[in-house]
């Protein structure tokens, strides 16, 4: 009886192989190539890649081929890229490629540093070891990114409002309020401000325009300069408070990956070099790959880095004592639990303190109107009372 079932397992999967093959070598219309091509433009969401990177661990801690897994997968997929992406794994992987091999032809939706990471554990046959490991990396990668988006998103978003609110204000209540006012010279000064900035409002509108336009050409023509990266990502990482978010950013990613590629048995200027593309950074990616070349000149890494103001002291000293023990990876790690608790306290913070100092700087503007329109109003009392 248990003979049985296995050989009528074996069918099963050997009719699902001739499935796939068979759709393999079916033949493609002119608008599946043309809906094939749009989705290899497309990239796949880290969540999608996050949750996929644990459902193969699992398929594979359970002994299934990696053949099998990709086509299970591939089978329930719902989204059109993943499932297109999986497909050709599946294909690929059926002509004896390498997963790592496979990713490295959709390079918009896996990180260089992942492919290494797999590139390496496949070479000790235990790749189902790392995948739930690189999914949860990649994740707290992923959620420290958009906490430094939400943190820059929410404010912008307020402050576009109360700009939409003085806007209003300006051209619509402001100057029928000041039109009860019939001789205009004898105003006072907080009065005949509001008047000009309402004035420059309704009918200087179109200089503002004009100044974005012009704004708009300049950075096209700048982008296409080849420093322009390098100085305006300077720009950010010099900016009060949002700036030292930046550092922490760029610096947690760099430990976390570093330490990531290091654990995975990638040689120390390999590991530096892919880094360097990886922090979206072009001030960091630059100083790490100068640190790449000096540590193949037998430099050490503290040594390279000391004194460096991209650095902090603490971590460059964490470097100099691990080094020295050959635990680099446990102390890089650390370090980027270290920036990403830095991180998410500063962010915490901000919002905080963004809400209260929003609400009295529009408090402070509608104060400005009322008080500018009130007071020529009580003079006026005071006059006749008088």
């Amino acid at each position: 009886m248990s003979d049985f079932f296995i050989i009528d397992e074996n069918k099963k999967v050997e009719n699902n192989t001739n499935i796939f093959s068979k759709s393999l070598k079916s033949d493609k219309t002119f608008m599946e190539r043309i809906n094939n091509f749009l989705l290899s433009m497309q990239k796949i969401k880290t969540k999608e890649k996050v949750i996929f990177y644990r459902l193969l661990s699992t398929m594979t801690n359970a002994w299934m081929s990696l053949v099998k897994s990709m086509w299970v997968l591939e089978s329930q997929e719902k989204n059109p890229v993943l499932k297109k992406i999986l497909w050709n794994f599946c294909k690929n992987l059926k002509t004896w490629k390498n997963l790592s091999e496979c990713m490295e032809s959709y390079d918009s939706s896996f990180w260089e540093a992942e492919v290494w990471i797999i590139k390496s554990w496949e070479k000790t046959g235990w790749l189902n070891h790392v995948l739930k490991d690189l999914a949860d990396q990649i994740e707290k990668v992923e959620s420290i990114s958009w906490k430094i988006k939400w943190a820059m998103v929410y404010p912008g978003f307020i402050l576009l409002i109360v700009l939409w609110v003085i806007w209003v204000m300006m051209t619509l209540v402001v100057p029928k309020l000041l039109d009860i006012f019939g001789d205009k010279t004898n105003l006072p000064v907080s009065t005949k401000i509001l008047m000009s900035i309402s004035d420059i409002f309704v009918n200087y509108w179109f200089f503002a325009v004009f100044f974005v336009l012009v704004f708009g050409v300049f950075l096209h023509m700048w982008k296409k300069t080849p420093d322009w990266k390098y100085v305006f990502e300077n720009f950010l990482l010099n900016i009060p408070v949002f700036g030292g978010i930046n550092r922490k950013l760029v610096l947690s990613k760099f430990s976390r990956v570093f330490s990531w590629l290091l654990s995975s048995w990638v040689s120390v200027v390999e590991s530096l070099n892919i880094t360097a593309e990886s922090v979206w950074n072009e001030v960091y990616k630059q100083r790490i790959l100068l640190l790449s070349s000096d540590v193949q000149r037998w430099i050490k890494i503290w040594e390279s880095l000391d004194w460096d103001h991209l650095f902090p002291e603490m971590m460059i000293q964490m470097i100099q004592v691990w080094e020295q023990t050959a635990k680099l990876d446990l102390t890089i790690i650390k370090v980027a639990e270290f920036y990403d608790e830095e991180v998410d306290n500063t962010i915490r913070i901000l919002n905080k303190l963004l809400e209260p100092f929003i609400i009295v700087f529009l408090a402070v503007v509608v104060w400005f109107i009322a008080f500018a329109i009130m007071q020529p109003i009580m003079n006026l009392a005071d006059t006749i009372s008088k």
